[in-house]
């Protein structure tokens, strides 16, 4: 009894955590993975349906809801979602001016981008855990992720293409000789230069790293603690009513850390695009 009870407490997380995963079968031919075991064979050339799906909903509802707010905007005092709105973009100007020295209109845009988007993929964790799986497969879904900043594959994208533009623009600003120079003549002057291009070359590959991974690790040690909590509902009233009060403390304490996960990521990419346009002599 306490085996099978453990077997299916196991089954019940994998499947929690499994993603919806498309590529190619250990059979060779291509489809959804069936278990973990089939995704992990996968390798590299796969990919997270329900991550690639969320994403882009809450992409296309974060830029259409902004879009109608500009369309619809009103002069004096703003009311409903125009007020939210523009205490958004208010928010993310000022915290641009306050740690953005240089001059770069594309900076505002991509921050707003950074921390709404983020902020919606976090705010999903705050769904029951098991509805929308539970709904997926009565539909003939295996599996379903709801929370796209849980996957590494997702945190890593945008990580990575935030230090593309960091490179990027620190070429077009300092030139290729200038980056170069950094990385080779600093901070112990060119005779330090292998030193110096060791050290900063694990610098710059720390940044989308420490990015990344920040972000993932809270938010999967966040899911896990709902899922734990969910597996009290089957231990009878008692433990059901202690998982209730706890899921709903944890959900009003997770508010703040999604927030301040989404705040802390659009912070270090202005940080980040900050020094790429600094010149250091």
């Amino acid at each position: 009894m306490e085996q099978e009870r453990a077997h299916t407490t196991s089954s019940y997380i994998q499947h929690h955590l499994q993603n919806l995963t498309y590529g190619k079968l250990p059979d060779g031919t291509w489809g959804l993975a069936h278990s973990m075991d089939d995704m992990q064979k996968m390798g590299f050339w796969s990919l997270n349906l329900d991550t690639l799906g969320f994403s882009a909903l809450l992409g296309i509802l974060f830029l259409g809801s902004f879009y109608i707010v500009s369309r619809r905007a009103t002069s004096g005092v703003p009311r409903g979602w125009q007020n939210f709105v523009e205490m958004v973009v208010e928010f993310i100007d000022n915290t641009v001016r306050g740690s953005f020295s240089a001059k770069n209109n594309v900076v505002a845009p991509l921050a707003l981008t950074i921390f709404v988007w983020v902020l919606l993929m976090n705010l999903m964790d705050l769904l029951p855990i098991d509805w929308l799986p539970t709904l997926a497969l009565y539909l003939g879904v295996p599996y379903l992720k709801v929370v796209p900043s849980t996957d590494p594959n997702a945190t890593f994208g945008m990580s990575i293409s935030v230090i593309v533009l960091v490179i990027y623009y620190s070429i077009k600003v300092k030139g290729l000789g200038g980056f170069f120079g950094e990385l080779a003549f600093q901070p112990f002057g060119k005779w330090g230069a292998p030193a110096n291009l060791l050290l900063e070359v694990v610098n710059l590959i720390a940044k989308p790293v420490s990015l990344a991974l920040r972000l993932f690790g809270n938010m999967y040690a966040g899911e896990m603690i709902f899922i734990l909590i969910a597996l009290m509902y089957g231990g009878g009233w008692f433990f059901g009513i202690f998982g209730g009060v706890l899921q709903l403390g944890w959900a009003i304490f997770h508010i703040l850390i999604v927030t301040l996960q989404a705040f802390i990521f659009m912070t270090l990419t202005i940080v980040y695009l900050d020094l790429a346009h600094q010149e250091h002599h």
